[in-house]
């Protein structure tokens, strides 16, 4: 064999895995720009049916344009364009009326993820769960994981009232991750998988175990550091349950567990942790470290007169035992109400 045909042999798997690499580039390309012009397609037809059924201005011409118009587009193209498809594209249009968004939107959301978002009851809802899609790059499996645990509702965003919710979603679209969006409350640890009567050591040890699932319901950018991270302050210990550093925020976070209520003193106990961070292990390109006192209930008063928002301290509930899907988005409604009652009447 020839030194001509040995540099061959060595040449081609290097050009087999250039040629294969610039095929896949371009496939994936295609994939999207598919994607985008078919969903643009859909919004398109929406609001071109929406139009002529508005111009009609009676229901039982609507649904005659939706049945005539179904039956011909199946005939013709096959059974894809079938009546709930076509009010499916009105839905879509109706939502997202501007088309500039869908054209954004569309180049990281496939049709799958738009059918789950656009029948969403809240508006604010429509808009959080496009927002969050596009930061964090979920499938669709995972955006249907994340609306079934109302995660909007369980957003500390969501207690604000809607200008406030708008204003942290349109910073979000531009990479500037609001804490409010990434905190929730309650956080749902049914996972863990704990029994009737655990301590809270054992709520620690279930969450290093499950530390995969427990990162997913923290949410956004969270990377764990550490468990029971000692501190020494004028020679006495003390030990923060967790420690984690969420990238998006630039900050690190700490988590006090607790088993019982929310006490008035479990503030104090964070401030010191907090202040410790700051002063010891805060980078300097960092924010000021967040604390998060995870307990089995609380009393919302208290926490106001404590003003721990201002310490950058967020108390939030955790639950080990789901209540009926019902029954939470009931209580998620009602303290998304209070809240926002609450914060009118301080205007006043």
């Amino acid at each position: 064999m020839s030194n001509n045909d040995l540099i061959s042999n060595k040449k081609i798997p290097e050009l087999f895995g250039d040629i294969k690499q610039l095929i896949t580039t371009a496939k994936q390309r295609a994939a999207v720009a598919i994607n985008s012009e078919l969903t643009l397609l859909y919004w398109q037809i929406g609001q071109r049916i929406n139009n002529e059924v508005l111009q009609g201005e009676r229901a039982d011409y609507g649904k005659q344009v939706i049945v005539g118009l179904a039956k011909s587009l199946a005939e013709h193209f096959g059974k894809g364009w079938s009546q709930q498809q076509l009010r499916h594209c009105m839905k879509f249009a109706d939502v997202f009326n501007e088309k500039e968004i869908v054209s954004t939107l569309s180049r990281q959301l496939s049709w799958s993820h738009f059918l789950e978002i656009i029948y969403q009851k809240e508006p604010l809802a429509i808009k959080f769960y496009s927002q969050m899609c596009s930061i964090e790059r979920w499938s669709v499996r995972a955006l249907r994981k994340q609306v079934g645990a109302l995660l909007f509702e369980r957003t500390v965003i969501s207690k604000n009232p809607d200008p406030v919710i708008e204003e942290a979603l349109k910073n979000a679209s531009t990479g500037d991750l609001p804490v409010d969006l990434v905190l929730k409350d309650p956080y749902l640890l049914d996972f863990l998988s704990l029994n009737d009567h655990y301590l809270e050591k054992d709520l620690e040890d279930a969450i290093l175990r499950d530390m995969e699932q427990f990162l997913l319901e923290m949410g956004s950018g969270f990377t764990f550091v550490a468990r029971q991270k000692r501190i020494q302050i004028d020679n006495d210990d003390f030990y923060i349950d967790l420690l984690f550093y969420n990238r998006k925020l630039k900050r690190l976070v700490a988590i006090d567990l607790k088993k019982d209520n929310f006490k008035h003193y479990h503030k104090s106990q964070m401030e010191l942790y907090l202040r410790w961070l700051a002063k010891y292990e805060q980078e300097d390109s960092e924010l000021p470290p967040l604390g998060i006192i995870l307990c089995s209930g609380k009393k919302q008063e208290q926490i106001e007169l404590l003003e721990l928002d201002k310490s950058g301290i967020h108390v939030a509930e955790y639950l080990t035992d789901l209540p009926s899907k019902a029954l939470l988005e009931q209580r998620l409604q009602q303290a998304i109400s209070n809240a926002k009652a609450r914060i009118e009447n301080k205007k006043q």
